[in-house]
C-alpha cells in the first residue's frame, strides 16, 4: 500500500511521523509523493492552541475530499488524542483514528480498514520509545530532530499537553547515542535535540539532570557538525548546562527558552516556576558566558487576569533585553486546563493588539541586530537555490523553519546540506544577504 503523511504542528509531530513511516515500510508499505497517488492518507495532527486545531480540522477535510470513498483516510496525533469521541462521531468519513501512542499498531489497523471496518484506538497508558533502528530518514537528512524524552511535567495552566502526551519520560541515554549515530551515517549535520522540555532530561532516570553530559557524549560523534536546542525551560538551566554550551563547540549559541511573560503575578498564574528575577539572572549568564548567544523566546499576551500594567511590564521588559529572536502568541483559551476556568479573561481584540504592538517593537529590535551583522563572516547551512542562481540557508543562529533565513550568491555550485562561509553585505527585519567566499 503506498502512504502519504501530512503532518501539522512542531518539530515533535515530524519525529513521530518519521517513525510512523519507517514502521509502516518494514511491514512492506511504500511512501507516496503525494495525496493523490497514495492508498491512504495519515493526517498527523496538531492540537495545541486553536489555530493549530482549525488547521487540522481544515486539513482533515481537504485530505477526505482527494480520498472519496476510494483511498484510506488515518487522523492521528495530538488533537486525535485529544478529542477522541467528538472526532469518530463527528467525522463518518475517516477509516482510522489512532492516538499519539498507537504508531506501532498502524499496519495492523490500516489492513483491517481495508475489510471496510472504522476503527478507534487510543492507549489509556503511554508506550516506551520507538526503536530509532525504525525511523524513516528523508531524502535530504543533513537536519534531523532527535527526541530525548516525551511528556511533560511542568503543567503550566495554560497548556493540554501533559494530558496528550502524559508525564515526563526521559529516553535512556544510549538509546539516544545510537539513534544520533545512525543519523551522523545518514548524512545528518545538524542534530535539533527536542522534547517538551529539554533541560528536565534524566530527572526521572537518573535522578540528576543530565542533558549537560548527554550532550557532551554527542559532541562527540563525528560527522555532526551543529547541535540545536529547543525547548529550554529558564528554571533548569545550570551553570554546567551553560558551561557545556560555552565549552562545545559543535553546540549552536543558540537557545530556544520559551519564558511566556514577564510579570512575577502572571508568571504565578501560569504556574511557571520562573520570576523575572531568576529569567534576567540566567540571560545575564548567558551573555556573559557566551557573548554571541542568541536567545529565542516566546511569549503570550492576554493571559487571564493581565492588566495593562502586567503588559506594560512585559513590554518594557522586551524593549530592554533585546532577544535575538521572538514569537508572541495571543492567548488560546484551551478546554479542559486551569486558566480555562480562570476569571478576568482578556478580550481578543486587546490580547491581538497587545501582541501586534510587541511584535512591532521586535521588528526594529531584529533589524537592528541584523544590520550590525554586514561585513561578518556567518559559516550558513545550504537549504537549497533559487531560480535566479542564488542561494539560501540559514546560519547558526537560526533554527529551520522559524528563524531568518540567509541569502546569498555563490561562485561555485552549492548542494543543500553543503555548508558556506558567507559574508553579510545587506540586512532586512528578518534575513541577511551575503555572498560566499
Amino acid at each position: 500500500m503506498k502512504i502519504f503523511i501530512e503532518t501539522l504542528g512542531c518539530p515533535k509531530n515530524f519525529n513521530d511521523s518519521e517513525f510512523a513511516l519507517g514502521i509502516l515500510e518494514k511491514a512492506g508499505h511504500i511512501e507516496a509523493e503525494s495525496p493523490q497517488e497514495a492508498d491512504a492518507v495519515i493526517v498527523n495532527t496538531c492540537g495545541f492552541i486553536n489555530d493549530a486545531k482549525i488547521e487540522s480540522i481544515e486539513k482533515i477535510f481537504e485530505m477526505a475530499a482527494i480520498c472519496g470513498s476510494e483511498k484510506l483516510l488515518v487522523i492521528s496525533g495530538c488533537l486525535s488524542e485529544r478529542y477522541q469521541k467528538e472526532l469518530y462521531r463527528e467525522l463518518p468519513e475517516v477509516d482510522l483514528f489512532i492516538g499519539v501512542n498507537d504508531y506501532d499498531k498502524l499496519p495492523e489497523m490500516l489492513a483491517q480498514a481495508e475489510k471496510g471496518v472504522q476503527q478507534f484506538s487510543f492507549r489509556p497508558q503511554y508506550c516506551d520509545f520507538n526503536d530509532p533502528m525504525l525511523r524513516k530518514i528523508g531524502n535530504n537528512p543533513y537536519t534531523a530532530t532527535i527526541k530525548i524524552a516525551e511528556g511533560c511535567n511542568n503543567i503550566c495552566t495554560y497548556c493540554i499537553i501533559p494530558y496528550i502526551r502524559g508525564s515526563y519520560r526521559s529516553r535512556k541515554k544510549e538509546e539516544i547515542l545510537e539513534e544520533a549515530r545512525r543519523l551522523s551515517a545518514a548524512g545528518t549535520k545538524e542534530l535539533i535535540i527536542i522534547a517538551q522540555d529539554i533541560t528536565y532530561y534524566g530527572m526521572d532516570l537518573y535522578g540528576r539532570l543530565a542533558l549537560p553530559e548527554l550532550l557532551t557524549e554527542l559532541c562527540r560523534i563525528d560527522g555532526i557538525r551543529w547541535i540545536r536546542l529547543m525547548y529550554c525551560y529558564e528554571d533548569k538551566i545550570t551553570d554546567e548546562l551553560i558551561e557545556t554550551i560555552a565549552r562545545e563547540e559543535k553546540i549552536c549559541n543558540y537557545l530556544d527558552i520559551p519564558i511566556q511573560h514577564a510579570s512575577d503575578k502572571v508568571l504565578q498564574a501560569m504556574n511557571r516556576k520562573s520570576t523575572k528575577k531568576s529569567i534576567l539572572s540566567t540571560i545575564g549568564k548567558l551573555r556573559k558566558s557566551i557573548p554571541d548567544i542568541n536567545i529565542r523566546t516566546t511569549l503570550i499576551t492576554g493571559f487571564p487576569g493581565e492588566t495593562k500594567e502586567d503588559f506594560n511590564e512585559l513590554y518594557d521588559f522586551v524593549r530592554e533585553t533585546e532577544f535575538e529572536r521572538l514569537g508572541v502568541f495571543a492567548y488560546s483559551r484551551e478546554e479542559g486546563t486551569a486558566a480555562d476556568k480562570m476569571k478576568n479573561h482578556v478580550r481578543q481584540d486587546v490580547k491581538e493588539r497587545r501582541r501586534d504592538s510587541i511584535m512591532l517593537m521586535q521588528t526594529e529590535i531584529s533589524l537592528a541586530k541584523n544590520r550590525a551583522k554586514i561585513g561578518t563572516v556567518q559559516e550558513v547551512l545550504v537549504e537549497g537555490k533559487e531560480e535566479d542562481g542564488s542561494y539560501y540557508g540559514r546560519s547558526r543562529y537560526d533554527a529551520p523553519e522559524i528563524d531568518n533565513a540567509v541569502l546569498f550568491t555563490s561562485s561555485r555550485e552549492l548542494f543543500p546540506g553543503d555548508f558556506a562561509e558567507v559574508k553579510i553585505t545587506d540586512a532586512f527585519d528578518y534575513d541577511l544577504v551575503g555572498e560566499a567566499l
